[in-house]
């Protein structure tokens, strides 16, 4: 007797349909995924394999949601070359979006009375440290002018003429997606290190990047995928999520599935329920391509 199963068809997460179909009960509903060291290789590019499973994913009616610390602007691009046009999750969990239709779905911005007494707590026991900050929905890119020179294009996909440059209080006038810290030269875990009790009220987190990004209280990849697959329909227990960095590690404790890329930072590979591939080697896309059967 064929095992009782599920199955939404393609684009269901743009229409929301009732179930039809089958999709095997052990099989994902939905496939979360980071970016950065993850799905994309080091050079920022994505496989034809990858593009190629994400795309049979779809068929199935399986989404592929990128969870990313990227603001929309720089998940636009990865997202028009590997075929991801449903749902997605940027800024660390502070925006949650549908990329075809363009919609911000929700927004958890870093209050500014918070964002200005931290900043500010943080300068009076440091000067030398920089500080940026993102819009609510990524809509603006606000830093201190040495944070400019400081900063590469891949730190924020952001040209130096598209950050709108001033001082710290300019920097910290709006509420924002996130909050952005660094002191060049020094791995930003130093710095969560050094500063662990500042941070204590707000999220803190590191993605590879040379500083730190910091959220609201509360503002998590995995609280933002917990909405999202709220508004969806999706149980924790069909999500398999991929990831690879240490602000990755509640999500893949909190999907059903997690799975941490052989490159991964040690508190992601301890946080995962599976080990992969590297990102090098499309790890994701193997992993799924074996477990799916594609």
């Amino acid at each position: 007797m064929p095992r009782p199963c599920w199955k939404r068809p393609a684009g269901w997460w743009n229409t929301r349909p009732t179930w039809s179909g089958c999709v095997p009960d052990s099989d994902p509903l939905l496939v979360a995924t980071d970016l950065d060291g993850t799905l994309l290789r080091a050079d920022h590019t994505v496989s034809s394999r990858t593009r190629a499973v994400v795309a049979e994913l779809a068929a199935r009616g399986i989404p592929v949601v990128p969870v990313t610390a990227r603001q929309p602007k720089g998940l636009r691009p990865i997202a028009s070359a590997v075929g991801l046009t449903g749902p997605a999750i940027c800024g660390n969990g502070a925006i949650g979006m549908h990329l075809a239709a363009n919609e911000i779905w929700f927004a958890r911005p870093l209050a500014a009375d918070d964002a200005r007494a931290l900043a500010l707590r943080l300068r009076g026991r440091d000067p030398s440290l920089l500080f940026a900050s993102v819009g609510p929905a990524g809509e603006w890119f606000r830093a201190e002018p040495e944070y400019a020179v400081e900063a590469k294009f891949a730190d924020h996909h952001r040209t130096r003429n598209e950050m709108e440059l001033g001082d710290l209080s300019f920097v910290v006038l709006d509420d924002c997606a996130k909050l952005i810290v660094r002191r060049p030269g020094v791995a930003p875990e130093q710095l969560i290190r050094e500063f662990r009790d500042e941070f204590a009220a707000v999220e803190a987190t590191t993605s590879g990047a040379p500083f730190v990004e910091i959220m609201g209280a509360g503002v998590t990849k995995a609280s933002a995928l917990e909405l999202l697959c709220g508004r969806l329909g999706v149980a924790r227990e069909r999500v398999w999520a991929f990831g690879d960095a240490p602000n990755d590690v509640d999500m893949l404790r909190w999907a059903g599935r997690g799975f941490a890329v052989a490159n991964a930072s040690a508190e992601a590979r301890a946080a995962a329920d599976e080990l992969v591939g590297s990102n090098e080697n499309d790890g994701v896309a193997s992993a799924i391509s074996a477990l799916l059967g594609l």
